[in-house]
């Protein structure tokens, strides 16, 4: 038996350390309950998931097609990290339980799940990962069945589901128990994968407004942020990411990623999720962070924050440099145009701007050839990527659909040009070391342009002091 299944059969999960269950408590135990049923509304995405799958399905006739939600992955010893479902398993069918798995057969769709358990079992009162009086009380399959729209079975009935003959394509690397009971087809698997990671390129409208409602989400947990700034300078990185983390909960399902919470030379990591460090009044904190929706769309916001509520003029001029590459990157996405238009026109303004600094080895059009870039020492990473339901959105998509491809109405990419000087950076002047910029929103393709979701946050510099000066305490 793996860690991701506990069959109705076998032995509740306990630990060595639980009090022992004599035969007469536990019969007391199976005795004396009554019925209820969980309100479980209709869910939005019933219908949208219902012709994905017939999209899916058509794309890969008379084949059996295999989605897993995941299960739960364990944290230390007997506690696992709260679970979150596989992107592509909600995408196509909206359930966000663990260890289900939904199966696509020559058309039809059915979500084989785990129900809560009767009461004439130990599990409802001993399981520590899916006992109801331990971990909640689960959906039962006509519940599910009647929330999200299609057939559901037990998920003790997937292997004999899985066993039938007929090519099988699985959505592989989500579920162990999964990818045990199926025999791998790698070129098989990695179309599928393919597939599914393209057909969440082009969001639909409910998609833009779950994302959108995660940009209001993730400004007011900025706002959150700067309302409580005493707090911020007095404990540091770890008050600003709990903040966020706040809001984040209170609004939504989690965050969308570890945030990023980087004052002073922090911001020169781009992945700084340590958040251990002081914010320091007179440098810069950079503030990557996004709320993830309880459908699992989320934003992804970054903004570069004065400490002390105004820039200095050192840092207003590198903040305005930034902000107009950013601008540039924003102004060129449209439909039709390359993926890496917003990355190209932001990279033209940044290139040029630190050859003026006297910084380039080599003028600014040679730094911006491909097989030179050396400018990138001080931006290192792209400036756009897809966004969705995860925050790296489609990563499986092929290049010429993606990086290689075009931008279409419906698409969500960010744009987020960044300067990092490092700390220990011999090559610049020593009032740059240690500075890190970065400004990033989200950008929805419309059919004539583009539109920013991520606009509720100000971006100018005088209006980033004016947002703070309104909501810092004391002011």
């Amino acid at each position: 038996m793996t860690e991701e299944t506990t069959p109705e059969t076998a032995h509740p999960r306990t630990e060595s350390h639980d009090p022992a269950v004599p035969e007469a408590y536990a019969a007391f135990m199976r005795t004396g309950w009554g019925d209820r049923e969980l309100d479980l509304p209709p869910h939005p995405i019933t219908a949208p998931a219902a012709e994905r799958r017939a999209t899916l399905a058509g794309m890969f006739p008379g084949e059996r097609l295999v989605l897993p939600a995941g299960a739960f992955k364990p944290r230390a010893n007997d506690t696992d990290y709260r679970f979150r479902a596989d992107t592509a398993h909600t995408y196509f069918c909206g359930n966000q339980t663990s260890d289900a798995v939904l199966v696509i057969d020559d058309g039809e769709a059915v979500l084989y799940a785990r129900p809560r358990s009767d009461r004439d079992t130990d599990e409802f009162f001993r399981d520590r990962r899916y006992g109801e009086l331990w971990a909640g009380r689960r959906p039962s399959l006509g519940e599910l069945s009647a929330s999200l729209g299609l057939e559901v079975r037990h998920v003790d009935e997937l292997e004999g589901a899985l066993s039938a003959s007929g090519k099988t394509r699985v959505h592989r690397g989500v579920s162990a128990t999964v990818d045990g009971l199926t025999a791998p087809d790698e070129s098989l698997d990695d179309d599928f994968a393919r597939v599914i990671s393209e057909m969440r390129l082009i969001k639909d409208d409910w998609e833009v407004g779950e994302l959108q409602a995660a940009c209001d989400a993730t400004t007011l947990g900025f706002e959150d942020s700067v309302k409580e700034w005493d707090a911020v300078i007095e404990h540091g990185e770890r008050w600003l990411e709990g903040t966020f983390f706040r809001r984040a909960r209170a609004m939504g399902n989690d965050i969308g990623y570890d945030s990023i919470v980087a004052g002073g030379r922090h911001a020169t990591t781009l992945h700084w999720i340590d958040n251990t460090g002081r914010i320091t009044p007179g440098e810069l904190a950079l503030l990557d962070m996004g709320v993830e929706g309880r459908n699992l769309y989320t934003a992804d916001v970054t903004r570069t924050l004065p400490v002390s509520g105004t820039y200095s003029s050192l840092q207003r001029e590198l903040y305005e440099l930034v902000l107009k590459a950013q601008q540039a990157g924003i102004d060129a996405i449209r439909p039709g145009v390359p993926f890496l238009a917003a990355h190209d026109a932001a990279m033209q303004v940044l290139a040029h701007a630190l050859g003026d600094m006297g910084l380039l080895p080599v003028p600014a059009e040679e730094a911006l050839d491909p097989d030179s870039r050396v400018y990138a020492r001080w931006t290192l990473h792209g400036t756009s990527h897809m966004l969705g339901m995860d925050v790296h959105d489609c990563g499986r998509a092929a290049p010429e659909a993606y990086k290689e491809g075009t931008l279409a109405e419906g698409m969500v990419l960010t744009v987020e040009p960044g300067l990092y000087f490092q700390e220990d950076d011999l090559l610049v002047p020593e009032e740059l070391r240690g500075i890190g910029i970065r400004i990033e929103d989200d950008i929805l393709v419309t059919s004539d342009g583009s539109r920013n979701l991520s606009d509720g946050l100000p971006r100018a510099a005088a209006e980033v002091e004016e947002w703070m000066a309104r909501l810092m305490p004391g002011r």
